[in-house]
C-alpha cells in the first residue's frame, strides 16, 4: 500500500533527525508547501554553525527536558526556518512535519514565520500549553498518521 503524504514527510523528518549530533534527542523537521508537496527546508537540532558538537550534555535536568537555556543547540524547527531564510525560500502558509513537540520558544517562531500547521508523529510528550498557544494563533496541530493527506 502506498504511504500517505503525512507518513512520507514524517519519515523524511526521521531521516533528517539522524543527522543530529545531540546526545539526548535527535529531532528532525521538514517544511513543505501543502499545494505542491515540495520540500521547502529541513532542519535538525545541533550546535550553531562552526561550533563543536557536545561531548557531554550541558543540560542540568536531563529528566525534564525543559532546561534548554543551558543547551548550545538550535532546535530542529528553528533550523528549518533559518535554512529557508538563508536560501530565500518563503515558508508562509507551509506545513511543518516534526519528530518532537516544539518548545514554547519555537512555537513563537512557527507563528511568526507564517506556518499554518504542525504535524507530529505521535502525542508523546505533547505540551497542552504549547498546543493551545499554537492553536490560539491559528496554527493547526495534529498527528500525521490519522490523515490520508497533507492538511
Amino acid at each position: 500500500m502506498r504511504k500517505s503524504w503525512d507518513d512520507y514527510f514524517l519519515d523524511i523528518a526521521k531521516v533528517v533527525a539522524s543527522r543530529s549530533p545531540c546526545l539526548k534527542a535527535q529531532v528532525g523537521a521538514v517544511l513543505i508547501d501543502p499545494d505542491t508537496k515540495a520540500i521547502l527546508a529541513t532542519g535538525y537540532n545541533g550546535p550553531v554553525r562552526g561550533a563543536p558538537h557536545c561531548e557531554e550534555c550541558a543540560r542540568s535536568d536531563s529528566a525534564s527536558g525543559w532546561d534548554y537555556d543551558q543547551c548550545p543547540a538550535i532546535h530542529a524547527e528553528l533550523n528549518a526556518i533559518i535554512a529557508s531564510a538563508r536560501n530565500g525560500v518563503s515558508i508562509t502558509d507551509s506545513i511543518l512535519y516534526i519528530t518532537r513537540m516544539p518548545c514554547y520558544t519555537c512555537a513563537k517562531a512557527i507563528i511568526n514565520a507564517g506556518i499554518i500547521a504542525v504535524v507530529l508523529e505521535n502525542l508523546d510528550a505533547v505540551s497542552p500549553k504549547v498546543v493551545n498557544f499554537l492553536e490560539k494563533n491559528s496554527v493547526l496541530v495534529r498527528i500525521g498518521s490519522v490523515s490520508d493527506g497533507v492538511c
